[in-house]
Parts: C-alpha cells; sequence; structure tokens
C-alpha cells in the first residue's frame, strides 16, 4: 500500500518538475499567456479590475463637438457622428481589447483617425491625449515609449503649425498629451512590476507545493515502509509458528496489532509535522525490527545528542537504512556508528548482505535528499555488502545543550 501511495506521489512531483522545465525552457513563468502579461498589464490596459472606470475618461472627449456644434450643418454632423462612432468603436477595443495586438491596432487607429479628421475639426486634435495616455500600457519598453510619445507630441506640433489650427488648441493638447504620457509611464511600469512580483509569488508557492509534495512522498515512505516490512515480516513468523508454537504465534500476532497501531500514530505525527520522538526510540525499534528478522545489531559508540532539527533527520536515516536491510539485503549483523570531531559528524550504517547496488531506489534517493538539504555529503559503497557513509557538518549539527 505504501508503495503504491509513494509511486503516486511521486510520479505527480515528477510530472510537475517536467512542466516546470518545460516552462522554463520556453521562456514562460507560469503558464501559456504570461509571455503577453510581460508586454501588457493582465487585466484590462490600465491594470485594475473596474473596466467601467477607463470609460470615465470619455468625458474629455466633449471638446470633440466644438466643432460640429459652432458649425451646426448637417452633413458636417453626419460626417462627425461617423467618426465619433468609430472613436468609440476603437476606444473599447483598446480596452476592452483581449490580446496586445488588438490593443495595439486599435490604438494605432486612433492615432490616424486623429490625423485625418483634424484638419475638419480642431478639436479632434485631442485625440492623440488618448494615444498618449495609453501607450505605455501597450509597449512596455521605457525607452520605446518615450520615443513615440515625442514623436506623437511632434507630429501634433507640425500638424498644427503647418495647417494654421488655433495655436492655443493644439499647443495645450499637446502639453497635455507629453505629461499625461510621461506620468503613465511610471504607472504602468509600476503596475507591470507589481503584476511580475504577483507571478513570481506564484510560482514560489507552486514550487513550494511541489517540494512539499517530495517531503511528504519521503516520509511516507519512511514511515510506512518500514513498520510494514517488520507487519510482513512478523506476520510470516506467526505463520509458521502457528502449528509448532500457538503460543508464540498470538505473541507474534498481539506485536503486530501494537506495531500498527504505532504505525497509525506515526502517520498522524507525520501529518502534524513531528518527524520523530528522537533517536534514541529510533534505535529501539531498528533493534526490535532487526531482531525480527533474525538480524543482529552492533551501535558504538552511544548516541550522540544533537540539535532537534539534525535528530529528526538523523532518526528517519536509519529507520530507512533498516528498512532497505531488511527488505534487501539478506544480511544477518549489521552495524551503526556515530562519530564526532571538530568539523563534522559521521553516521555509518553497514551490513554484511549481498549488497551490489546498481541503481538508487526511491529510499535511498529520499536519504540523499535529506543530507543534502542539511549541507552534507552521502555516499554508498556496495561492493562488499552495504555501506553508507553520512557526513554533516558541525556547523549544521550542534550538540544539545
Amino acid at each position: 500500500m505504501s508503495e503504491r501511495i509513494i509511486t503516486r506521489d511521486q510520479k505527480m512531483a515528477e510530472e510537475s518538475r517536467v512542466r516546470s522545465v518545460r516552462d522554463s525552457q520556453s521562456g514562460r513563468a507560469s503558464g501559456p499567456k504570461s509571455d503577453r502579461n510581460a508586454w501588457t498589464l493582465p487585466k484590462n490596459i490600465s491594470g485594475h479590475d473596474r473596466k467601467w472606470l477607463d470609460f470615465v475618461w470619455l468625458a474629455y472627449s466633449a471638446f470633440f463637438w466644438i466643432g460640429p456644434v459652432l458649425r451646426n450643418q448637417l452633413g458636417y454632423w453626419i460626417i462627425f457622428g461617423c467618426v465619433y462612432a468609430l472613436f468609440l468603436g476603437l476606444y473599447s477595443v483598446l480596452v476592452l481589447g483581449r490580446t496586445l495586438r488588438l490593443r495595439r491596432a486599435a490604438l494605432i487607429g486612433l492615432a490616424v483617425l486623429g490625423y485625418i479628421h483634424t484638419p475638419f475639426n480642431e478639436g479632434f486634435i485631442g485625440i492623440h491625449i488618448y494615444v498618449a495616455a495609453f501607450l505605455p500600457f501597450v509597449v512596455a519598453k521605457t525607452r520605446n515609449v518615450a520615443l513615440l510619445l515625442l514623436a506623437i507630441c511632434g507630429s501634433m506640433l507640425a500638424q498644427g503649425y503647418f495647417m494654421h489650427l488655433n495655436t492655443w488648441g493644439w499647443s495645450i493638447c499637446t502639453f497635455l498629451a507629453l505629461v499625461t504620457g510621461g506620468t503613465n509611464i511610471l504607472l504602468a511600469q509600476k503596475r507591470r512590476a507589481t503584476h511580475e512580483l504577483g507571478l513570481a509569488h506564484e510560482e514560489i508557492e507552486r514550487l513550494a507545493k511541489l517540494a512539499e509534495r517530495e517531503r511528504i512522498a519521503r516520509d511516507l515512505h519512511d514511515v510506512l515502509g518500514h513498520t510494514l516490512s517488520v507487519v510482513v515480516l512478523k506476520s510470516e513468523l506467526a505463520g509458521r509458528l502457528f502449528e509448532q508454537n500457538a503460543a508464540r504465534a498470538r505473541q507474534e500476532i498481539g506485536e503486530v496489532e501494537q506495531i500498527a497501531r504505532a504505525a497509525l500514530g506515526d502517520v498522524r505525527q507525520a501529518i502534524r509535522g513531528y518527524r520523530s520522538e528522537g533517536l534514541v526510540a529510533e534505535m529501539d525499534r531498528a533493534r526490535t525490527a532487526l531482531s525480527a528478522a533474525e538480524v543482529s545489531l552492533e551501535l558504538e559508540p552511544s548516541i550522540p545528542q544533537l540539535s532537534p532539527t539534525e535528530e529528526s533527520v538523523a532518526s528517519l536515516l536509519v529507520r530507512e537504512a533498516v528498512t532497505n536491510i531488511i527488505r534487501h539485503a539478506s544480511a544477518s549483523s549489521c552495524k551503526i556508528e556515530f562519530r564526532q570531531n571538530e568539523e563534522e559528524t559521521i553516521l555509518a550504517i553497514e551490513d554484511n548482505g549481498r549488497g551490489g547496488i546498481r541503481q538508487e531506489g526511491n529510499g535511498l534517493r529520499g536519504m540523499r535528499e535529506r543530507v543534502a538539504s542539511l549541507g552534507g555529503k552521502f555516499r554508498v559503497d556496495s561492493s562488499h555488502g552495504t555501506r553508507l557513509m553520512i557526513e554533516i557538518p558541525r556547523q549544521e549539527l550542534k550538540r544539545k545543550p
């Protein structure tokens, strides 16, 4: 059962890791739309989630109506009505458009409409203020925005001067376009930074979930794998003793029940984040499990006192090593040795089993990851039996006071 749970969790973790690699190779941060979001803002063109606010600025288009009102000619009103309807359509696409290409096309359309209709309606030069205001939200690079903004203002000056438009009108509109565009450059960059920060937080959260899933898979393997191995051994022993020594068989079955209850407690502790009762308790469990498998245990020297974090890791390392010896080694003896010097603490676990490890399985891989998380080294020698060497720097492994 534990192997099936572990395999499923590891497959999920591996699929998430593959997706992360593919995203990084294709330049995507967290999804297929993030590349476009890097060029424009996510929700709408102004970066907020209330799109109707962008339509409030249409109030300034009232200046477009000054010319038709002063002329008061039916033909002129018809032409103006068509042009204004086109303006509203392009503005709506600019605000509500779902793609960057569509928004840019609408912005270009507004600029062209302004150049075409301004000679017939001087107030329509104000449309370039809208173009300048929205330009920073559809072009990401500040240098490009600044150059385009200067080009727009320069074209407004040229159009007003050479077409002999009202000097006050085109000069004020040019000034407003320059100020509005320059202010929105800062605003757009700030909102882009906020959006990218949100994407970074999402990516961190995703990686944290992936790491937590892998940690849970390792813990399930360490906790349930060890316990179920003991249950299998004692159940087989009880089956062999059932006809020969019924009393001993009942004793073994009783121990199986106790071990199963202890496993339930271990799982609950793992869920709560409590990984171990301590290295001493883990060594007692290891001695019991090895004894049931008819493997003698030699421990030298005494168990050191470690900080809580390292003691929890060391306990899980011992548990996984003992599980591997019981399951795979076919050993008759096991030796666990602790050594400490000024630079590091060394844990050595060896058995006289068959050795010959060709490829690391889930257990050894999980042990290596745990040791690496403490900045230590993990080595395996399986030429004669199996010998595990775990070295952890002393700055990470301190004695309890």
